[in-house]
């Protein structure tokens, strides 16, 4: 069911994607009365799944369930059919329109794609707000879960303060990770023993972290172990451990937190071990066997009942504003790590990803909360990546025509076509090398 809830996530946020895309294109052409001859969600070679014939529009589902397109009269696109453009231009074409209703034709996609981003966003401040919890409150510190966390300098307990010139005031153990990728931190701040102490940071340790701990933390929130539920037939079921328990040493190793005490559980697979639980004021001694897994079947009360969130609401019009600076400094921080690309501080092999990649993002249950935020930073990043001048993206035909504005002279044609032809030449190219990352790195484990 993970599996298959993943998938049908990707194929629903990408079919969104796509159709409102192909809308931002299909509109204007029909606005300028430019012929559509087709519009479709997912490719159809060969075959379609279901398609209609209203008007002049073919409408169809194609049986390869991603990307999507519209076939405009008189442009040569990913479908590279030069045969119409064998005749005379019609009035009708996309080649006999004005430059400047073509450009606009181009950008609608793009243009749709980053207002679908800052709406889904601010949607999501609008329903849910935004929580988090403040790294003030985590009075209990870190629990370094690690090496490479000791290696930079940090220890049990430490309280981070800063990052870079970045105040860590929200407690987020990926946004340190991120601020050493994207913002070049080459510092940070802590308070240990009572005292804040600054640490340097390596600048080795940037490629180190995109290449291995894109989807790792350093370090936990440290914060009180208490069961809240025992699940049946468990480990913690046969030993007798109940609810409201506070597990306060395993084999006489104190366990003053939860991350502490599961991750010295995990240490005696299929062995028996001496528990301490503290349980209405008294201690009382309980032998229990982790399964193979290391796990003793418990479910520890959340980081919240113990660190007090805080909460922000949005009202229906301060989350739009709030919607698009969230959309943009997601979009600032994308530009950041191209940025770091560019100065050969990130490999870009690391970087890149397939729809593999995509799709591990989604929850295996079904969050709509997270499916709704990854959709709108597909979206977003569906706009940039669209909008870049390379050949049959819709960039490529923007930079061919403001040149046609700027210059007064229109492309050929046959220079056209074969720029097209390189463009999707190149981008097969690259998806089938993110693909063949992904795939590696799966086989990796990582």
């Amino acid at each position: 069911m993970g599996i298959l809830s993943i998938v049908l996530q990707l194929i629903l946020s990408l079919s969104i994607l796509v159709v409102l895309h192909e809308c931002g294109h299909f509109f204007p052409a029909k606005w300028f009365k430019t012929r559509v001859e087709k519009f479709y969600l997912f490719f159809n070679p060969y075959f379609s799944l279901f398609k209609v014939q209203k008007g002049e529009t073919e409408y169809g589902i194609g049986w390869v369930p991603f990307g999507g397109y519209v076939k405009i009269s008189g442009m040569i696109d990913e479908s590279m059919d030069t045969e119409q453009m064998a005749g005379e231009p019609q009035p009708w074409e996309f080649r006999s329109k004005p430059a400047w209703q073509r450009l606009i034709i181009m950008v609608g996609g793009v243009v749709v794609n980053f207002i679908l981003g800052f709406l889904i966003f601010a949607g999501m401040l609008w329903h849910w707000g935004e929580s988090y919890v403040p790294s003030s409150n985590v009075s209990q510190g870190i629990y370094v879960t690690d090496s490479l966390g000791y290696e930079l300098g940090l220890q049990n307990g430490d309280q981070i303060t800063q990052v870079g010139e970045v105040p860590f005031e929200k407690f987020n153990p990926g946004a340190f990770n991120m601020g050493i990728i994207i913002n070049d931190a080459r510092s940070y701040k802590v308070i240990r023993d009572g005292k804040e102490i600054e640490l340097p940071i390596g600048e080795q340790y940037t490629k180190i972290l995109t290449k291995k701990y894109k989807k790792k933390t350093l370090f936990r929130a440290r914060y009180p172990q208490k069961v809240v539920e025992v699940k049946k037939e468990s480990p913690a079921s046969k030993a007798g451990l109940q609810v409201d328990d506070v597990i306060v040493n395993v084999n006489n190793v104190e366990t003053p937190s939860f991350v502490e005490m599961s991750l010295e559980v995990r240490k005696y697979k299929d062995q028996e071990i001496p528990l301490t639980v503290k349980r209405n004021g008294q201690l009382i001694p309980i032998n229990i066997t982790p399964d193979e897994n290391g796990s003793i079947g418990i479910i520890n009360a959340a980081m919240t009942d113990f660190y007090e969130p805080t909460i922000v609401k949005y009202g229906f019009l301060e989350s739009f504003p709030a919607g698009v600076n969230k959309g943009v400094g997601f979009l600032k921080d994308q530009l950041k790590a191209f940025g770091q690309i560019a100065d050969d501080r990130i490999d870009a092999t690391d970087s890149l990803g397939s729809i593999v990649s995509i799709a591990r993002m989604f929850d295996k249950g079904w969050d709509w909360q997270r499916f709704w935020q990854i959709t709108a930073m597909l979206s977003i990043l569906l706009g940039f990546f669209n909008i870049l001048p390379i050949p049959a993206l819709d960039g490529g035909y923007v930079m061919f025509l403001l040149y046609e504005i700027i210059s007064g002279r229109k492309p050929s044609d046959k220079f056209m076509e074969y720029a097209t032809l390189f463009g999707f030449i190149l981008m097969i190219g690259l998806m089938i090398f993110a693909l063949g990352l992904d795939v590696t790195n799966i086989f990796k484990g990582n």
